[in-house]
């Protein structure tokens, strides 16, 4: 594994970028419609009790990544095989996120431009920074952090100007009880983007300062999970939830109605920086995972010859997961959900905790 070190408030932009993601690109919670604020919410606490987890087991291992210590509760080939099955499960989350973000730009911008060389070139700028190392990405998020915040504001700015809000169409709230916002929160979530989480615990080891693990984290998801909630909100507030529940990329509708004295409008263009971003460090975080897991299953001292392969991987995988968008977001919402992000995310982790727990129970009371 690379001997990377990255500062607290760089793993706190990673974790800040990674979470918004394409959580903010896509209508997250929108089944609920003007409830998805509220699911939002739940699933942010949810996922700080699952990131708990995650903290214990890193604890028990701060020097050991996902796919080491794994040997160490399960045993060399058990720990392998399930490690193996992470990697995977990296490599089809970083396809799903590539795949949204080549239609998100092929269906606004670039109409007519196939969706496999937008894919290309965003993996193959992928594959490029990460083949300069886990430092370095760290460094690059800490100087783009400040561009999508800034964008965050002025866009904040604009809609507000514009007078498009319309805080009625956020009532009534609740309007058919709690029980679909509870089935939203179980469904969705919990797992995305907030359970996504699991995929720093192949990054945790690179933290300098392991004491600000907890704070660094825990705040990290805290900041996403207010802008993931406002955004829901600003969506709701300018589409209506009837449209919010419709659109593919409602922030992108909300960001095209802005219109300014007849002059400053199609503003959708400025935004899709900002939305890019946010899926490049999500992308990019899924694909170091898997090739520093790859290598460290595999036994490989220099981790970068994994790069391009698992890049290629990843890539292919975009364009044959799905033969439609249609087809896509259904995958996503049920058979990734609930087949997938559970299992990986919550059920694994937590068996794999209480066995950790009774280990070094066990080897507490040899040693004394």
């Amino acid at each position: 594994m690379e001997k990377a070190k990255i500062s607290g408030s760089q793993l706190f932009v990673l974790i800040v970028l990674f979470e918004m993601g394409s959580a903010i690109l896509l209508g997250l919670g929108s089944e609920v419609k003007q409830d998805a604020w509220i699911a939002i919410l739940f699933g942010l606490a949810g996922g700080i009790i699952v990131f708990f987890i995650y903290y214990r087991l890193y604890m028990y291992y701060p020097d050991l990544p996902l796919t080491s210590y794994l040997q160490k509760i399960l045993g060399k080939w058990l720990g392998r095989f399930i490690g193996l099955l992470y990697i995977v499960y990296f490599i089809y989350i970083a396809s799903r996120v590539l795949r949204d973000f080549g239609e998100l730009l092929t269906t606004t911008i670039y109409n007519n431009t196939p969706l496999f060389v937008v894919n290309s070139l965003m993996i193959i700028t992928i594959i490029y920074g990460i083949h300069k190392g886990f430092e370095v990405l760290a460094r690059v998020g800490e100087i783009y952090f400040g561009v999508v915040y800034m964008t965050a504001i002025l866009g904040m700015l604009l809609i507000t100007f514009s007078g498009l809000i319309h805080l009625s169409n956020l009532t009534p709230i609740l309007e058919h009880g709690l029980k679909p916002v509870i089935k939203t929160f179980l469904t969705e979530t919990i797992t995305f983007p907030f359970g996504e989480m699991v995929v720093f615990t192949m990054l945790l080891p690179f933290l300098n300062d392991k004491k600000k693990a907890k704070i660094v984290c825990l705040g990290g998801m805290i900041l996403a999970g207010i802008n993931i909630t406002i955004t829901a909100v600003i969506n709701i507030s300018v589409l209506g939830a009837g449209l919010f529940h419709r659109s593919t990329f409602p922030l992108l509708t909300t960001v095209g109605r802005i219109q300014i004295a007849d002059f400053i409008e199609r503003l959708d263009v400025l935004f899709m920086l900002y939305l890019i971003i946010g899926g490049f460090f999500k992308i990019s975080i899924y694909y170091y995972a898997a090739v520093a897991g790859a290598a460290d299953i595999f036994q490989f001292k220099n981790q970068r010859k994994l790069g391009f392969p698992i890049g290629m991987i990843v890539l292919f995988s975009s364009i044959t997961i799905a033969s439609n968008i249609a087809e896509f977001i259904k995958e996503g919402l049920v058979v990734a959900q609930i087949y997938l992000n559970w299992p990986f995310q919550i059920i694994l982790p937590s068996i794999l905790l209480i066995i950790a727990f009774f280990l070094n129970r066990k080897k507490q009371t040899s040693s004394a």
